[in-house]
């Protein structure tokens, strides 16, 4: 994948708080870009998991294994000449930078932001996720947007999940993805 300069980036990153939608847009986005989905959150260990069912939020030390094998499935996935999407929530600055270290090169991060009623009802809805609504607050304060110098859009979630992939698709396209958009609005 082409990136803005000549930067080529190794993987998308699709990204946020839960509730956010990155599942959903993640898949559609792999399917839209003829390439392959993961969810980070398969990826957890089964200690994670407990502890976030449990409504305990995760520590840096909790995160640090799971950030490498997502890693992991973005450089394999880049070295085997594959367009991988994955939905992780990246929600700080140092965790996207040990993804780009990680997986040896940039990333596009698609960043999915919404108001928080909206991200609460759609956590309350699902009756198929480890992650209970209690832990929303903490995920949003541990949110650290988009820098200037990463390359990444921001998407407001209250608009369609098939419109949202259309602007990341547009934005990948023959450019390629560029240093961040902040477009909540689109």
């Amino acid at each position: 994948m082409p990136g803005g300069s000549g930067a080529v980036t190794r993987g998308v990153v699709v990204m946020g708080v839960a509730g956010c939608g990155k599942s959903t847009v993640g898949t559609l986005l792999a399917a839209r870009l003829g390439g392959t989905f993961v969810d980070a959150d398969d990826l957890h260990p089964p200690a994670n998991v407990a502890k976030m069912t449990a409504g305990t939020p995760l520590t840096d030390d909790d995160r640090a294994p799971w950030l490498a094998r997502v890693a992991d499935v973005l450089r394999a996935g880049a070295d085997a000449g594959t367009r991988t999407v994955v939905a992780c929530s990246a929600l700080r600055r140092p965790y996207r930078d040990a993804l780009r270290h990680e997986a040896g090169g940039d990333l596009a991060f698609v960043h999915l932001h919404g108001d928080r009623d909206l991200l609460a009802a759609r956590i309350a809805a699902r009756a198929d996720h480890f992650m209970p609504p209690e832990l929303l607050d903490s995920q949003l304060a541990t949110l650290e947007p988009l820098g200037a110098d990463e390359t990444g859009l921001v998407l407001d979630v209250a608009r369609r999940p098939a419109h949202l992939v259309g602007v990341v698709a547009d934005w990948m396209s023959a450019e390629g993805p560029r240093k961040l958009r902040p477009t909540p609005s689109r």
